[in-house]
């Protein structure tokens, strides 16, 4: 058993979250302590629990956010702070991050920001943003000046990018959000000690070997290296696991078994740290976090010519994985595992370490080179030994070691390439007398260019034999064009861009140990060598918030930073989510059976075996559910699967590891069926589409183009996204007992459809069945239609044995039935006059919408809606279908269709520009709307503050400076390049649809004076619940903390409709705001009576005079209408508008990027006179990689409004702004990069011109 599910299941600590089952999401995250007998040290470090075998921490204290502080006894800083700050949405990874944190402080109470960043490495998350969760750490952090990088030639402390001015702001703004001096202190000395009875028994260790065995597995913990050998003796094919890091995750998703495991750790000989004259000795048992330690101590001891293996290896270390990995991860666990993308692997065997193996028969050497990395025979291990120890020798005089590695992201990411390289000139003079070159990620194994360093021998050091030295690696190691992985093209590019800067390298450090041999580097080649992420601690940037209007009473929270309600539950681990709703009495476990083909009959499905296991209760099939099985989306497959993880059957047991093990058993047989339809152009080529088409149109278009000067074609494609909600799928259905009643609690944004969805299943009416939410762990449009057709399973099987059933989908599972963003491809036509005004443009859209409707045609219509974004086209048409697929239904994700459809346009912006030889800006300004104008759909809007948003942005951001200081920067850099953009923004905001914009909503006034509040928008992470009680605060004028809201239930708000749209808070507002009024209206006489009474004396008077205390409220929703037959209509209430603009960084040689600067600016305007608001974010430097860069605006954005039931969802719509610039520049970099210069035509389109 894992540590998580026996804290969550055995001691009922639910704030430890699972998340993604294989250490990689952090949400996990415990404290984990020993005592060393040894140094008589006690060691803290952060570990993932879903990886951590309970069996391995015996001896060893663990501390979950539970223990750190509670609202019941005294909250933690830590805690305090994360929720202050505004680091919490959905509050789903915040146990984790706390935990990542917490462990930091316990073993650095004042930590350095390049700390505090290695701390959160390895935790995500998907709805806050981590600019608030760093904001949050930072007042641990000791202040500091400057971090010496200069960037650029830049100080940090100089204000500004590239030394430009930066604006200056009026008094309506503020840099803060919270109070840092109001914080409670951090005292190390009040923090929990490690338990004195574990250093008692670390002194009394038995001599025997501990074991522990289970049904199905035997667990051995020997204690001497005697006993380790005696075991593997034994046990041969016994897998050795410490952080249990590489045999985990095989066990869990590779379905590896092991009866007998053998966990050494403790042995001292495996915790070694020898220094020879010829090297460093690292015990095989070390964590790589303490191989970290060490070798960080010893290059600071030793001469640099000695540590050049050494520091290369640090470098990986520091993008090995995130902290938690690296403390549990051990270095010969590492080894052995031999992964072909390893980062290390590659390294050690350049640098020509050698491994010590020891068995009952001796000891002996095995040289770690790529022998032994392809499991070459005679130089593998056998099955009886063990790796004792790795010898890392000293560097020589003349020697150079770099390691080398690319991925998608910095840290905590795979690498897609890396590579370890290693020289040798005997006596300086430039002739190659030991060359090892080794890459990772190019095939089945660690590959060593053996042959091409054999030719090299005995060259000089030259550009010559650098050209030589490429054509030979190109020639040895070769990657097919049908290579696992792909991108085949980038990743045999990154095998020379290594090359190249190793050449680099090495001829710098030749020239600076003798200048007068060896000349400097020309000055075009210097940049080549520069880090493009320099860690730098002042690179967060500004952001400006809103100030709350003077005027208004200090009593109305409206507008004010309030932290989010359930904030401080978030970091406690309080905060009750689906799954960590106690087992009901009886409860059984469901877990689905999925379709392993793409589209095929079902020929036969034998159930026998998995009825057979113990444990097991009954399996669920499509013909159980008779004819509710044929709704549009059925529930189960009848006789045939139309794509891989369509759902087959569920499988009903006593528990979740029986359920997960009797699904194994089921054993379907298919037979595979014509056509298999899996892209976007399969499904055009042969018609297969889910709907009707939709098309809007206005002006003449075929007219229109006859006019232009020029008229180009093109397309593009636009790739799907994964949700990724922290929180998985999950359910729980309890049925009451009596009358067929129903309770499901479910982590959903629609309550109402998972109620009619269980109805219609059960045969049951409604009012029998009652859905509740209290929360949800992120959804962002996932959590609709595929939820409620698992549910509608769970409460048909719970109603069938007449016994709660609860489901919770892993990680894999989710992601393997449910679908995501929709990917499009777009076809334009564009016609244009020579200054870039677009005249005629003809679209077509065409989105993959999977095999069953789902959202598809509500995101082909929304998308349609917005395609033209800020724009005006005098003539346009586009036309959108979705189209039928092979795959998982495709759905709702933030943006809706927008995303997609609004980067066609901006990407045919950019090639007009490209065609006239202007700035793509230049032509989105003279195409951009100008005041009130018409929407293609007949819509009029008022867009003066798009033209606000577009000047006050290019001001503010110093757009003509920046452009020529890019411009500067790209002239005298070859290898690493510069660019700018700058993009605006129309964001309708309504669904289209009066009947879907009604909300509900219900306040009861107790006479005690408190309020309770319910309405019909679900809390997932945006604070709608927080929104609702500041509505009710200013409309009472009643301190908030009078306020209670408990979750949104179908039982207290009937026929709601979903969250989503960044319309909940505004709906549900009002209806709030209804509800209250109301209230007012008919307590007036009493409160005009006793005008200085009290909610209390208020409260008694109405109910001793039979006046109502409660209150329903009730909002028809905006009015809104779309005629598709005519492609007219008034389909948006008002408009969101808003500017950004992003500077990007990209390193030419091997695609990394980075936003060097990101400025967004919206001042958001209401219809009917609402406040508008003035927001402007600076993303700063070193923010790596273009998703996450967008996140921090984002996340600021919200937590400045959130707090606004108005104004919350314009707000994000300005991180929407950013995040999509900063997405586009990435797409043009990371193309650019072939060329060695940006190129802003490279989106992936291919246009022809007429």
């Amino acid at each position: 058993m894992m540590l998580l599910p026996f804290l969550r299941r055995n001691l009922r600590l639910t704030g430890t979250k699972y998340g993604c089952g294989g250490g990689g999401c952090g949400a996990c995250t415990v404290m984990v302590s020993r005592y060393d007998r040894g140094t008589r040290r006690i060691r803290h470090y952060p570990a993932n629990a879903c990886l951590t075998p309970l069996c391995s921490l015996h001896g060893a204290a663990v501390t979950t956010v539970e223990g750190v502080g509670s609202t019941r006894t005294q909250l933690h800083p830590v805690q305090e702070r994360i929720a202050k700050s505004h680091g919490t949405q959905c509050g789903f990874c915040t146990p984790g991050m706390v935990m990542s944190l917490y462990t930091l402080l316990r073993n650095h109470p004042q930590p350095t920001e390049e700390q505090l960043l290695e701390a959160l490495a390895g935790n995500l998350c998907r709805c806050t943003g981590y600019r608030p969760i760093l904001d949050a750490g930072r007042t641990f952090c000791k202040t500091s000046g400057c971090c010496q990088s200069k960037e650029n030639g830049v100080c940090c402390l100089v204000q500004g990018v590239n030394r430009l001015p930066e604006p200056e702001e009026g008094g309506q703004t503020s840099p803060k959000l919270f109070p840092e001096e109001e914080f409670l202190p951090l005292d190390p000395t009040q923090e929990l000690i490690f338990p004195p009875e574990l250093m008692i028994l670390a002194a009394k260790q038995p001599r025997s070997p501990q074991v522990f065995t289970g049904d199905r597995m035997t667990w051995i913990s020997p204690l001497t290296l005697k006993d380790l050998l005696e075991a593997k003796s034994k046990f041969p094919q016994a897998p050795l696991v410490m952080g249990n890091t590489s045999v985990g995750p095989e066990m869990k998703f590779k379905g590896v078994f092991h009866p007998v495991i053998i966990s050494p750790d403790g042995i001292e000989e495996l915790s070694i740290i020898k220094h020879s004259c010829d090297g460093l000795t690292l015990g095989a048992g070390l964590s790589l976090a303490q191989v970290q330690d060490v070798l960080a101590d010893v290059v600071q001891r030793l001469p640099e010519e000695k540590t050049q293996t050494f520091r290369a290896v640090l470098k990986q270390l520091r993008m090995l994985a995130g902290s938690q990995i690296r403390n549990m991860a051990s270095l010969g666990g590492h080894i052995l595992s031999r992964h072909p993308d390893s980062d290390l692997n590659p390294l050690l065997a350049a640098g020509s370490c050698t491994l010590c193996v020891q068995s009952q028969e001796g000891a002996r050497q095995i040289p770690l080179d790529e022998r032994f990395l392809g499991k070459s025979l005679g130089m593998d291990l056998r099955p009886q030994e063990v790796l004792l120890s790795v010898t890392v020798p000293y560097s020589r005089k003349w020697e150079f070691v770099s390691a080398f590695r690319q991925a998608q992201r910095k840290e905590n990411a795979r690498a897609i390439v890396n590579a370890g390289m290693r020289v040798f000139f005997r006596d300086g003079d430039g002739i190659i007398t030991e060359l090892s070159i080794l890459y990772g990620g190019v095939g089945p194994a660690t590959l060593c260019a053996r042959e091409a360093c054999r030719k090299l021998v005995g060259r000089s050091w030259s550009e010559e034999t650098l050209d030589e030295a490429c054509r030979l690696v190109l020639g040895e190691v070769t990657l097919p064009g049908s290579a696992p992985g792909g991108r085949v093209e980038f990743r045999r590019t990154l095998l020379v861009s290594f090359l190249f800067r190793f050449y680099l390298q090495v001829s710098q450090s030749l020239s600076h140990m003798d200048p007068g041999r060896y000349p400097s580097l020309e000055g075009k080649y210097e940049s080549a060598l520069e880090d493009l992420h320099p860690r730098c601690g002042h690179g967060w940037g500004a952001f400006r918030y809103q100030r709350v209007d003077p005027m208004q009473l200090p009593q109305d929270p409206i507008g004010r930073p309030i932290m989010h309600l359930s904030g401080v539950k978030h970091a406690t681990g309080e905060a009750i989510y689906c799954d960590d709703m106690p087992a009901v009495d009886q409860e059984l476990f469901l877990t689905f059976v999925t379709s392993s083909r793409a589209h095929a009959a079902i020929v036969s499905m034998d159930l026998s075996e998995a009825l057979s296991l113990p444990g097991v209760v009954d399996i669920v099939t499509a013909k159980h559910l008779g004819d509710v099985n044929s709704s549009t989306e059925t529930l189960l497959a009848t006789d045939k699967v139309l794509c891989v993880g369509h759902l087959v059957c569920a499988v009903i047991a006593d528990s979740e590891t029986r359920a997960k093990q009797a699904a194994e058993k089921v054993r379907i047989v298919y037979q595979d069926l014509e056509p298999l339809v899996l892209t976007i152009q399969e499904a055009v080529q042969l018609k297969s589409f889910l709907e009707a088409e939709r098309k809007l149109e206005c002006g003449d278009v075929e007219e229109a183009f006859r006019t232009v000067d020029r008229v180009l074609e093109g397309e593009v494609r636009v790739g799907g996204q994964e949700h990724f909600y922290m929180e998985t799928q999950s359910m729980l259905a309890v049925p009451k007992g009596e009358d067929q009643e129903m309770d499901i609690y479910v982590s959903t944004q629609f309550p109402k459809y998972i109620q009619d969805m269980v109805a219609s299943t059960l045969k049951l009416p409604a009012n029998k069945v009652m859905c509740h939410v209290r929360r949800v762990g992120g959804a962002f449009g996932g959590k609709v239609v595929t939820t409620s057709i698992m549910a509608a399973i769970t409460a048909f099987a719970a109603h069938r044995q007449g016994r709660a059933v609860r489901c919770v989908l892993e990680r894999g599972e989710d992601m393997l039935i449910t679908g995501g963003r929709h990917p499009y491809l777009g076809k334009y036509k564009v016609g244009f006059m020579s200054n870039g005004r677009i005249t005629a443009l003809d679209l077509e859209h065409y989105s993959n919408g999977g095999h069953s409707l789902d959202e598809s045609l509500f995101a082909i219509e929304m998308g349609l809606l917005k395609t033209e974004n800020a724009y005006k086209f005098p003539s346009l048409r586009c036309r959108g279908r979705a189209c039928r697929t092979n795959l998982p239904s495709n759905t709702a994700l933030r943006g809706f269709g927008f995303p997609q459809a609004g980067f066609i346009t901006e990407s045919c912006i950019v090639e007009v520009a490209a065609e006239c030889g202007l700035s793509p800006e230049e032509v989105r300004e003279v195409n951009m709307y100008q005041g009130t104008e018409q929407t293609p759909y007949g819509q009029e809007i008022n867009t003066e503050g798009l033209a606000r948003c577009w000047q006050e942005c290019k001001a503010k951001a110093s757009f003509a400076l920046r452009r020529a200081a890019v411009d500067k920067f790209n002239s005298g850099s070859p290898w690493k390049k510069k660019g700018l953009a700058m993009v605006p923004l129309k964001f309708p905001v309504g669904v289209g649809n009066v009947a879907l914009g009604q909300a509900s909503a219900l306040v009861h006034v107790y006479l005690d004076g408190s309020v309770l509040v319910t309405h019909g928008g679900v809390e997932m992470g945006q604070g709608v619940h927080t929104k609702m009680i500041q509505v009710v605060s200013r409309e009472l004028k009643m301190p908030m903390e009078n306020v209670h809201l408990r979750g949104t239930s179908t039982e207290t708000i009937p026929n709601t409709n979903a969250s989503g749209g960044s319309v909940v808070a505004d709906l549900n507002g009002l209806a709030v705001k209804d509800a209250c009024q109301t209230l007012l209206k008919r307590l007036e006489p009493i409160i005009s009576k006793n005008p200085q009474g009290t909610w209390k004396d208020w409260a008694q008077a109405a109910f001793d005079r039979s006046i109502s205390l409660s209150a329903a409220g009730y909002f028809r929703g905006y009015e809104s209408d779309m005629d598709w037959e005519k492609g007219k209509g008034h389909p948006f209430e008002y408009c969101v508008y808003g500017a950004a603009c992003s500077e990007v960084e990209i390193d030419c040689l091997t695609g990394s990027h980075k936003a060097a600067s990101c400025w967004g600016h919206t001042p958001l305007f209401w219809p009917r006179g609402w406040t508008g608001l003035d927001l402007l974010g600076n993303c700063g430097r070193d923010k790596q990689g273009s998703h996450d860069s967008a996140v921090p605006l984002r996340s600021s954005s919200h937590t400045n409004c959130c707090q606004n039931p108005f104004t919350q969802r314009k707000a994000r719509t300005s991180g929407q702004t950013s995040s999509w610039t900063l997405a586009t520049l990435s797409t043009q970099h990371s193309t650019a990069a072939r060329s060695k210069a940006p190129s802003s035509r490279a989106w992936g389109c291919t246009p022809r011109r007429s």
